[in-house]
């Protein structure tokens, strides 16, 4: 009885040899999950590289006709015209530019009026900053333009001509005094303003 009870029993020593071997079956398992792996990586590699090299030969194409800045009107390119309309009311000059080409571009949306030899030029009404104002091929901007504003007193001017720009970097168009309908003593100036340039003339 003691000599057998110090014999290894035999179905503890199998047990233990089976659970340290993998059987045939396992090891064909995990053999087919590492091929399957190894399929998806490769085909995920290639859709990347197919992407890649597709988005390098046709890359986006980025807009520029649409975003980039529309051009100053050149001064050749504006006709300039002013008129005093209404001879009772010689202190309100109309003026306009009109774009002659067939391409936009802008001016200042604050006509310069200057008045003969006088430093300056009339303050924008209401007040303003300068900015872009774009006219189309074929449009036409209008402004008004007051000679006198409030109360002259008896230093008030009289100039015998009037320049109008449709931009501060033009030169501007000379008007004497007599083609755009003032009177024959010329034009009475004392803090002249102008309104914006408009689509439409008032």
């Amino acid at each position: 009885m003691r000599t057998h009870s110090t014999r290894p029993h035999p179905t503890r020593s199998l047990n233990r040899t089976h659970s340290t071997h993998p059987t045939p079956a396992k090891r064909h398992h995990s053999t087919r999950n590492a091929t399957a792996l190894l399929a998806t990586i490769t085909a995920a590699i290639a859709i990347l590289t197919t992407l890649t090299t597709t988005a390098s030969a046709n890359p986006i194409a980025t807009p520029t006709s649409s975003t980039a800045p529309t051009p100053r009107c050149p001064e050749s390119a504006l006709t300039i015209k002013a008129s005093i309309p209404t001879p009772q009311h010689p202190d309100i000059l109309r003026i306009s530019a009109t774009n002659r080409t067939t391409k936009p571009c802008v001016i200042d949306r604050i006509p310069t009026v200057t008045f003969g030899d006088l430093d300056g030029a009339a303050e924008p009404d209401p007040p303003t900053e300068s900015a872009p104002y774009r006219l189309a091929p074929g449009s036409t901007a209008y402004a008004t333009a007051r000679t006198v504003t409030g109360r002259p007193t008896p230093s008030a001017r009289t100039v015998d001509f009037v320049t109008v720009a449709a931009d501060p970097s033009h030169h501007g168009r000379r008007f004497d005094a007599t083609a755009i309908g003032a009177p024959p003593t010329g034009i009475r100036v004392w803090s002249p303003t102008t309104t914006w340039w408009r689509p439409t003339p008032t």
